[in-house]
C-alpha cells in the first residue's frame, strides 16, 4: 500500500475515532469525556487555519492567537449584551445564535488578517513572525486592559448561545455542532490543497521567484491564503467561547499561538488530519498527565523534540510515510 492511500486510511480511522469515543461516552454517562473530544475538535479546527497559513503557504505565523481571540471576543460580546438585554453600539443588539456570531467572527478576523497579512507579508524569516506576534500581543495588551468586557479578568458568558435544531446546553449535541464544523473545515482545507490555488500556494512557498516568474503574484496568493486562515481560526475562537462559557485576553496571548504551532507539528505540517491528531495529543498530554506533574509540558516538549528530531511529517508522517502529495 503506497504512502498516500495508506494516509487517507489512517485519516478516515482518527475521524471514526474522534466520533466512537464520545458516542461510547454518552452511552457510559461521562460528560467529562464528551467535552474532551469537543475541545479537541475545536482546538483541531484553530490548527487547520493556521496549517492553511503554515502548511500550504510556508508562512509560520506566531499571533494567530489573534484571530481566536476575537472570535472570542466576538462570541462573548455578542452573548453578553444578547443577555443584558443591551445594544453593542449604534442600537445594534446583541445575539445568542452562534450561526450569527460565527458568520461576524470570521468576516472580523478576515478583515483583520488583510490588515495584518497586507504589513506582515512584505518581510520574511524571522520578520514575519516578528510582526505577526507583536500584532497578537497589541490585542492581548487591548483586551487586557477593556474594562468595558472585563479586563484581565475577562468576560463570562451566562447562557451558552444556540444552533437550529440542537440543544447546546447538552455536551453531545455540542460536540456534534464541533465535529461538524472540524469535518468542514478539513474539507475546505482538502479542497484548497487540490485547487490550483493550492498549487499555486505550495509553489510560491518552495520557490516564490520562479512562481513570480510565471505569472504567480506571491503577494496576493500569499495574502489570500492568511485571509482564510484567520477566518477558519477565528470561527474556532467562537466556538471555544461557547464551549468554556468564557473569554479572556489569555486566549490572544503569544503562548497560544505557540500551541497551535505544536499542535500542527505533532500531527504533520501540511498533512490533512495533523491538527486533529496534535490537538488530541495536546489535550491528552494536559489532562492526563497534568492531573499526575505540574511539569506535563516537559514531557509533551520532550514529544514535540523527538517528532522534529525522527518524525519530520509528524506523527501521520511517521506511520503512514513521508511523502506527502498536494
Amino acid at each position: 500500500m503506497d504512502s498516500t492511500r495508506k494516509e487517507w486510511l489512517l485519516n478516515a480511522l482518527i475521524a471514526v475515532a474522534l466520533f466512537a469515543v464520545p458516542l461510547w461516552a454518552l452511552m457510559a454517562n461521562e460528560p467529562f469525556i464528551i467535552t474532551l473530544a469537543t475541545r479537541i475538535a475545536i482546538l483541531a479546527v484553530a490548527a487547520v487555519g493556521l496549517n492553511i497559513a503554515l502548511g500550504l503557504g510556508g508562512m509560520v505565523s506566531f499571533g494567530h492567537a489573534l484571530y481566536l481571540g476575537l472570535g472570542g471576543y466576538v462570541a462573548g460580546i455578542a452573548a453578553h449584551h444578547a443577555f443584558n438585554g443591551t445594544p453593542i453600539f449604534a442600537g445594534i443588539p446583541g445575539t445568542n445564535q452562534m450561526l450569527i456570531i460565527w458568520a461576524i467572527a470570521m468576516v472580523l478576523s478576515g478583515a483583520l488578517a488583510a490588515v495584518v497579512g497586507a504589513l506582515s507579508l512584505r518581510t520574511s524569516g524571522i520578520f514575519f513572525i516578528m510582526i505577526t506576534l507583536a500584532f497578537a500581543q497589541m490585542g492581548f495588551f487591548f483586551t487586557l486592559s477593556w474594562p468595558a468586557y472585563g479586563g484581565e479578568d475577562g468576560l463570562p458568558i451566562f447562557v451558552r448561545n444556540q444552533f437550529p435544531g440542537m440543544n447546546t446546553a447538552r455536551p453531545w449535541d455540542l460536540f456534534l455542532i464541533a465535529y461538524g464544523v472540524l469535518i468542514f473545515s478539513l474539507a475546505v482545507f482538502a479542497l484548497l490543497r487540490a485547487a490550483r490555488f493550492g498549487a499555486a500556494l505550495m509553489a510560491i512557498r518552495q520557490n516564490p521567484d520562479r512562481a513570480a516568474a510565471i505569472g504567480i503574484s506571491p503577494f496576493g496568493i500569499k495574502l489570500v491564503g492568511f485571509i482564510l486562515s484567520g477566518m477558519i481560526t477565528g470561527l474556532a475562537g467562537a466556538m471555544m467561547a461557547d464551549l468554556t462559557r468564557f473569554v479572556s485576553p489569555v486566549m490572544m496571548a503569544w503562548t497560544m499561538s505557540g500551541e497551535l504551532i505544536v499542535i500542527i507539528i505533532l500531527g504533520g505540517v501540511g498533512r490533512l488530519f495533523g491538527p486533529v491528531v496534535g490537538a488530541a495529543l495536546l489535550v491528552g498530554f494536559e489532562v492526563f498527565f497534568g492531573g499526575l506533574t505540574e511539569h506535563w509540558k516537559l514531557w509533551l516538549g520532550l514529544v514535540l523534540l523527538g517528532v522534529v528530531l525522527f518524525a519530520r511529517g509528524g506523527l501521520i508522517g511517521l506511520i503512514a510515510g513521508r511523502t506527502q502529495h498536494g
